[in-house]
């Protein structure tokens, strides 16, 4: 039974936009919940994580480019990428059950953002 499911990926030119959407079912802890990228033959890193009170964490490599935000009543989590570079291409996967610091033991599937130069 898949718990996130990521949606909004796709292929985009250098320079535009995306909106990843990560719906969340209810049986699993949504304190904490955390967008990551994993770029071709690359770790997995941390893009962005948001509690349920709002507090937000972003990697360096998203700082003033990406927006993270949830929506509590829809149990959904955003991700909006503006100004995407060809090094943002990857798999972006929703992440629950960590902290702000740390991973937890829930992933997605899995969202493919491709950024062409």
């Amino acid at each position: 039974q898949v718990q996130l499911v990521e949606s909004g990926g796709g292929l985009v030119q250098a320079g535009g936009s995306l909106r990843l959407s990560c719906a969340v079912s209810a049986n699993i802890p949504t304190n904490v919940i955390g967008w990551y990228h994993q770029a071709p033959g690359k770790q997995r890193e941390l893009v962005a994580v948001i509690t349920t009170g709002g507090t937000i964490r972003y990697a360096n490599s998203g700082k003033g480019r990406f927006t993270i935000s949830r929506d509590n009543a829809k149990k959904t989590v955003y991700l909006q990428m503006d100004n995407l570079k060809p090094e943002d291409t990857g798999v972006y996967y929703c992440n629950a059950g960590g902290t702000t610091y740390r991973s937890g033991a829930y992933w997605g599937l899995g969202a493919q953002v491709t950024v062409s130069s």
